[in-house]
């Protein structure tokens, strides 16, 4: 059984952002944290006060987070970047909205005093029951508030109106101090015991770094109570909102699932009774419970369901009998041979779902070679006069200026040679395309030829309406959103991107004539246009024909060998004997698979040395004091003669760094020999930069963080994960379902109706696997824990 937290983040777009540069615009970008830790970087948007970005994380966390706070920056080349604002969305708002929330909220400036972090560590009792002792024992991922990337943190204590402080630790965020204070206890016991953290400044006033404030009247009977306290900002300051709307707005869809995932046995009974369902297929007056799933899910929820049954389905070898049943279902509904599939039901969901799942490798060999050229060539391409501004009208030569019409036809030959490009690589893709999808746009050609015998050519539309219009089109319109590039395009490039995804989608309806009747400047194009529509028919034909290779049904788990992750990454050099250690710091060709994280000289050349994943301990960050860089992380691992050693690796940018921390800690989570703390400094001279413990081998000052992980689209799928969800889709629409079918029923026959119609066996029997599995996760509940001595108060 596990527990974890699920942290769902779509960044939609921003607006009416304030201006940073000297040119009347900004460089906008945000920044994604978790609990005051960077998980994400979104790309940088370009002279935008209004930057869209789309971008889509989900974050596996652990379930004791407390908040989460996204900057929106400014990006700048010659200075550091400046902060724009922020919005902070607690773990108890998301606790609000357990379907997710989605709207604007308004950037609030960004406050010094309350951009506290870290813990603390106390020991509070009552001595001879007329003292109070407290003891202040260390702190932890203090705030940075100085220079050189620390602090030089020391704590002050006020009760009973006497203030008592402690020594100054320089140049630490995880300091030991270790010091008792004693105060009379006051009478009646309604004091406020307040312990505040401030970093110590030689010049200037010293930055506050956060408090705890308790209440202590629980202390008498209980004697003592110890724990580690997360600081908090003070609240008790008069805080002004007068920024508050003037910084602009940030759209944002966020959703936190808390989810206990049961063994994987315990779903059996629910996905043996799924799988039963697709294989019988619809019977003449039955209600199917796949029916009564699709009548049942909501809009909002769609997407989800339609991704988990996919993932679920293709796990058990029975996706296209899945779809293929869909498909059947979408089309006894009434629907009119134009508008086929264009709607967002439930089998076009899943069926684009099925795509991006199995098909993103198929779409990067395809769309890559094309994408990157439109971005390299940077080609000025317009073919709409209302567009064509003055200043795109420049010299062609040495003696003449070129006319608006040229710039057109000059737009028109770039686009029509990438348009064709495209067309070659989609036409010649079919032997590339996997098995499995082939197999399910097989099934859904024929399903749709049955369904209009009168109008054949609705099959292929059916096809492209899938392939162009929901995979092709929207990756090349933003193939930053499809992993084809690691940043937005600029204004010109996104322009041709958009065209060029329009001319797809022409291609895709193959009814030319009534795209350029909307748009008449697109005529140029049409000799092209109908080229391809021609050769896409060929296409669809070779791809429904192919036959088929069982073995190529679903997408089983990679092999050990196969690679995870790899990259070029910065080896800091440090004192060690390990097979990293002893070279001069360089950089280093990386690869990651499921036995070994190996490196050599470049890509391809022989390998140097590996580490085997058992012998990994830990992978985390590294404090950005430690090499000048907040891109470095540590890999901790055991070497050939049985000693602990540590990796420093540094990457290009945030986004990397986590992605490699991920990818670590996914395939090394379940080591047993897995560490609970780490150093998150480095040990030089004869004491560790974080904490400046001098014992090398002692235990480390910060938590491990190996349940943090960002789920990527070429994970290993979970079956255990994607039941756990279909069961709680499915325990909330129990009632639905019910009168659900009481009324399919109705217009099915003419049989005994309402709430004393017998339910059908797949329906009782779902029921009954839901209540068992209601129950499982009843006795999977752990105890309750006991309620705190110190009453930790919100001031």
């Amino acid at each position: 059984m596990a527990r974890r937290s699920a942290l769902s983040i779509r960044i939609v777009e921003g607006k009416n952002l304030p201006a940073k540069d000297i040119t009347g615009s900004s460089d906008p970008y945000c920044i994604v944290k978790i609990d005051d830790e960077a998980i994400i970087r979104t790309a940088t948007v370009w002279k935008t006060l209004s930057p869209f970005w789309g971008e889509e994380y989900e974050v596996h966390l652990q379930p004791t987070f407390h908040s989460i706070s996204i900057y929106v920056m400014d990006e700048d080349a010659l200075s550091r970047d400046d902060v724009i604002g922020k919005v902070c969305i607690t773990r108890d708002m998301l606790a609000e909205h357990p379907k997710g929330y989605s709207g604007w909220m308004s950037l609030s400036e960004v406050d010094p005093d309350e951009e506290v972090q870290g813990e603390i560590h106390l020991r509070v009792e009552v001595v001879g029951g007329r003292r109070l002792r407290c003891t202040v024992l260390e702190a932890r991922d203090l705030a940075r508030k100085d220079r050189n990337g620390a602090s030089d943190p020391f704590v002050r204590l006020r009760y009973n109106g006497k203030t008592q402080e402690s020594t100054v630790v320089k140049k630490s965020c995880y300091p030991r101090w270790n010091e008792t204070f004693e105060f009379e206890l006051a009478e009646p016991a309604g004091e406020k015991l307040c312990v505040e953290v401030w970093d110590w400044d030689l010049v200037g006033k010293n930055d506050f770094l956060g408090k705890v404030v308790f209440g202590v009247q629980g202390l008498a009977e209980a004697g003592q109570d110890e724990g580690w306290f997360r600081l908090r900002p003070d609240a008790s300051k008069a805080r002004e909102d007068g920024h508050r709307g003037s910084l602009g707005s940030l759209q944002l869809q966020v959703r936190l699932r808390d989810e206990t995932v049961l063994p994987l046995h315990c779903y059996g009974p629910l996905v043996q009774l799924l799988c039963q369902e697709v294989k019988s297929g619809l019977q003449d007056g039955q209600v199917h419970l796949v029916t009564l799933l699709d009548e049942t899910t909501t809009a909002e929820c769609r997407q989800e369901v339609a991704i988990s049954l996919v993932k679920l389905f293709l796990g058990q070898g029975l996706v296209k009998e899945l779809l293929d049943l869909l498909f059947e279902l979408e089309l006894a509904k009434p629907c009119e041979p134009n508008t086929l599939f264009r709607s967002n039901s439930l089998a076009s969901k899943s069926m684009e779902s099925f795509l991006k799942v199995t098909g993103l490798p198929y779409l990067h060999a395809v769309l890559g070679p094309t994408i990157n050229r439109v971005f390299e060539e940077k080609k000025l391409v317009e073919l709409d006069p209302g567009k064509v501004e003055t200043k795109d009208v420049g010299c062609s030569g040495l003696h003449r200026v070129q006319t608006e019409g040229e710039v057109i036809e000059q737009g028109r030959q770039h686009l029509q040679s990438y348009l064709e490009e495209l067309l070659d690589a989609i036409v010649r893709s079919a032997p590339m395309c996997p098995p499995v999808i082939r197999a399910a746009f097989r099934l859904l050609f024929q399903r749709v030829g049955e369904r209009f015998p009168q109008h054949q050519h609705i099959k292929f539309v059916a096809v492209t309406s899938f392939l162009c219009l929901r995979f092709f089109s929207p990756a090349i319109m933003t193939p930053k959103l499809f992993h084809l590039r690691d940043a937005h395009a600029d204004a010109r490039t996104s322009r041709t991107l958009l065209l060029l995804a329009k001319a797809i989608q022409m291609v895709g309806n193959m009814e030319p004539a009534a795209g350029r009747a909307k748009e008449l400047w697109l005529a140029p194009l049409l000799p092209t246009l109908q080229q391809g529509i021609a050769r896409m028919k060929d296409f669809i034909t070779r791809l429904v024909e192919m036959e088929e290779e069982e073995e190529g049904e679903g997408r089983p788990l990679p092999p050990p060998s196969a690679v995870l992750k790899e990259g070029l990454l910065f080896v800091h050099k440090t004192r060690g004997k390990g097979p990293l250690l002893s070279a001069a710091s360089k950089k280093l060709h990386f690869c990651l698979t499921g036995e070994s994280l190996s490196f050599s000289k470049s890509p391809g050349a022989e390998q140097s040395g590996a580490i085997a994943l058992p012998d990994i301990l830990a992978a985390e960050k590294v404090e950005e004091k430690s090499f000048g860089s907040s891109h470095v992380m540590q890999v901790v691992y055991m070497d050939a003669g049985g000693q602990q050693e540590t990796a420093y690796l540094q990457c290009k940018c945030v986004n990397e760094l986590n992605q490699w921390l991920s990818a670590l800690r996914k395939v090394c989570g379940n080591n047993p020999r897995v560490l609970r703390a780490y150093h998150p400094g480095v040990f030089r001279g004869d004491k560790w930069s974080c904490c400046h413990q001098r014992d090398r081998t002692g235990p480390g000052c910060d938590r491990t963080r190996h349940g943090v992980t960002l789920q990527d689209w070429s994970d290993p799928m979970d079956p255990a994960v994607e039941a756990q969800r279909l069961f709680h889709h499915l325990q909330g629409l129990r009632e639905a379902l019910r009168e659900k079918y009481w009324e399919l029923l109705e217009d099915a026959q003419n049989g005994p109706q309402g709430e004393g119609a017998p339910l059908p066996e797949g329906l009782r029997r779902l029921f009954g696997v839901l209540g068992e599995l209601e129950s499982c996760h009843r006795q999977a509940q752990p105890p309750a824990p006991p309620a705190p001595t110190l009453l930790q108060l919100q001031t």
